[in-house]
């Protein structure tokens, strides 16, 4: 990493308040912007987020932002409505009040005398998600954004739900970690001594959690519609530029709004990155020049500035060479490949029947999973830890029924989304149906490549849920996750099929049973021609200046002085235990998001939170998933403030049942003190 400590323009910070059209509430901004912006003005760069400027993700906006004002862009960081330090209660994630408070900053910037009238949005995760979907509502000043690690599409490929079926591990984990996250104070530094508290105060008696939102609409509803980009990719105006990781559950966006988008108005990259910036050099790398990569972007479409980056392929993506199973790679083999079409003509469908020759029996197979089937999946959100990624897949093979191809005689090449199609039997009206596609090596080695989840209730649209009839066959299609993967010569390309995945797909509440008809079935992969990377060289002429794909080393600005402290008694990261009498299987994770640390104003920022995971073997009712935070933010003998939270999730056969708990304190006097308790009709989950 290159840490650039002067730039051509000088830069100065600010922090103002931003009037939003209701006239009662203003948003908390800081502004990094160039000292000659008042008679040079510069375009604006919005990233407006709920995770707090003045602590949370400072480290991260110090060598961002003021890069870009280096640069010559008044680079702001807004707190959302209700968060941080801005004014007003807290919402439900990317609501109507949130996306319009959005629109009123991005006009605000374009209105100031420091700013062109030309302004660009960029985030990862919800500042991904929001500038997505503030750039579908269009305002006028807005022209480009950079959408990293977002989606597209709220209910099929966001934490709540997949393939129809509620994501057990995140749907709690993260609707968990928003209670506290939405339950910490603004600072007394930003907003005063006297309004901290009162503000603080009204915020907690307006929370409600949204797991009891989420788990009220269980199929593709408006609720979920809202904020779906992908219902309507024409309203979308702004320049796309689409970023993601192999390693990130969202990475799909990015092949999907490279297919949609107009092609002089989108390109992506997709790399081999966790849920992370990908210059940020966490694992797996290699990291890019990402600034440098998106400053080509403002600099095009803010500033009117041919840079190139439209002569770029629409799509570079990193192609992961083969790699044994590991929870973590610093380094992911591999190389960049570019098509300038998506689908690509490079691209072509392999069809494999699962009972075809060297893929398995032809006869009817039973798939039965024991109900911690799943355990080995890696986390959810990959955030650069040591135990993130999946470990080797051979016990998660063996509780799986599985269909091997013969030893390849040569390197196949994926690029794309995978399909699967199975022709099968459900025993019981409701069922879910998971397959994982494996690089076997010859010592029996798997390495899992990528996977993919169907509820069998949204096998016709996941607006409505249709139960199974028993005893009849049907043949259902789904897609796995997008993966760029060489398998090599000698190695078997493994389809493993299983009815359950714990913790990640919450089990319908009866055991049930699929017999899957092999020589009907099939996997599809989307083999990418080996020969296409020397067709792009031949073509290097009808694009100038393009070369082979290549990106800058990463550069920031200086890092923020930050110290981090490591807890007195470390626990795993991710601890799995079995109870042999009791046939329980306990899954304890901690998120690891960054710890304590202390800021060089003095503040001292305590974080821990727990994640747990409880199935037994045999009984799907026995699911509980449970997440605990406790946050800590204080500041000498001037400012103490504490936040407690528990939510659990557990499901009878007919409901789910939601118990959360918050408790807030100021220097040790409660504050808030709330308890919630709902349940909720399992419609289709």
């Amino acid at each position: 990493m290159k840490y650039r400590e002067h730039f051509d323009r000088q830069v100065t910070r600010e922090d103002v308040w931003i009037p939003t059209r209701d006239g009662r509430t203003h948003l908390h901004a800081r502004i990094w912007r160039p000292t000659d912006a008042e008679t040079n003005p510069v375009p604006a760069l919005l990233e407006y987020l709920p995770y707090r400027k003045t602590d949370w993700t400072a480290p991260r906006d110090a060598q961002r932002h003021p890069w870009y004002a280096g640069h010559g862009y008044a680079s702001v960081r807004v707190d959302i409505r209700g968060h941080g330090d801005s004014e007003g209660t807290p919402g439900d994630e990317y609501d109507a009040q949130e996306l319009a408070d959005g629109v009123d900053v991005v006009n605000w910037l374009a209105e100031q005398p420091w700013c062109t009238g030309k302004v660009g949005m960029f985030g990862i995760s919800w500042g991904g998600f929001n500038s997505l979907q503030i750039a579908a509502l269009a305002p006028e000043p807005l022209k480009a954004i950079v959408t990293v690690c977002s989606t597209d599409d709220r209910y099929d490929n966001d934490v709540h739900y997949t393939g129809g079926a509620v994501l057990g591990i995140d749907m709690l984990a993260w609707a968990g970690t928003m209670l506290a996250f939405a339950a910490r104070p603004p600072d007394p530094t930003s907003v005063g001594k006297d309004r901290w508290l009162p503000m603080w105060r009204e915020r907690l008696e307006a929370l409600d959690p949204f797991l009891h939102t989420w788990l009220a609409h269980q199929q593709r509803d408006d609720y979920w519609r809202h904020g779906s980009v992908c219902e309507d990719y024409t309203a979308i105006d702004a320049a796309v530029l689409a970023v993601g990781g192999w390693n990130d559950p969202y990475r799909d966006t990015v092949l999907r709004l490279v297919e949609h988008l107009p092609d002089d108005r989108v390109r992506g990259i997709v790399g081999p990155w966790s849920h992370q910036y990908p210059d940020r050099g966490l694992p797996p790398g290699p990291a890019i020049g990402f600034l440098q990569e998106t400053l080509r972007w403002w600099d095009q479409h803010l500033k009117g500035e041919d840079t190139g980056i439209m002569r770029e392929p629409k799509l570079r993506a990193w192609l992961n060479d083969p790699v044994p199973p590991a929870t973590s790679y610093d380094v992911m083999p591999g190389r960049w490949v570019g098509d300038d079409n998506w689908p690509s003509p490079s691209v072509s469908w392999d069809e494999r029947p699962l009972g075809g020759t060297g893929m398995g029996a032809a006869a009817p197979v039973l798939v039965r999973s024991p109900q911690h089937t799943g355990l080995d999946a890696g986390r959810f959100f990959p955030f650069g830890n040591a135990s993130d990624l999946p470990p080797d897949q051979r016990e998660e093979d063996g509780r799986s029924v599985c269909f091997d191809s013969a030893p390849l005689d040569a390197r196949v090449e994926i690029l794309g989304r995978p399909r699967v199609r199975l022709r099968l039997d459900s025993a019981t009206p409701r069922a879910h149906v998971v397959a994982r596609v494996c690089d076997v090596a010859p010592d029996g080695s798997s390495t899992l490549v990528t996977r993919g989840v169907l509820n069998l209730l949204s096998r016709h649209g996941r607006d409505r849920a249709v139960e199974w009839t028993p005893g009849t066959y049907e043949t259902v299609e789904f897609e796995l996750n997008g993966i760029g993967y060489a398998f090599p010569p000698g190695h078997r390309i493994r389809v493993a099929v299983s009815d359950t995945y714990w913790p990640w797909v919450w089990p319908h509440g009866e055991r049930g049973q699929l017999t899957v008809l092999p020589a009907e079935s099939a996997l599809f992969l989307p083999v990418r021609d080996p020969a296409s990377d020397e067709h792009e060289q031949e073509d290097e002429d009808e694009h100038e200046g393009r070369g082979p794909i290549r990106f800058e080393e990463p550069e920031q600005a200086p890092p923020l002085p930050v110290t981090y402290e490591r807890p007195a008694e470390a626990t795993p990261e991710r601890l799995v235990t079995y109870d042999v009498a009791k046939g329980e299987w306990t899954l304890e994770v901690d998120p690891n998001y960054g710890g304590s640390r202390v800021y060089p104003d003095g503040l001292r920022y305590e974080e821990s939170a727990r994640e747990t995971y409880r199935i037994r073997a045999d009984d799907p009712l026995s699911a509980v998933a449970v997440s605990e935070w406790t946050i800590r933010l204080r500041r000498g003998d001037d400012w103490d403030a504490e936040i407690m939270t528990r939510t659990e999730l557990r499901a009878t056969a007919t409901e789910f049942i939601m118990d959360s708990r918050m408790e807030t304190r100021a220097d040790g006097e409660t504050v808030v003190k709330r308890a919630w308790h709902r349940t909720t009709p399992r419609t289709s989950a």
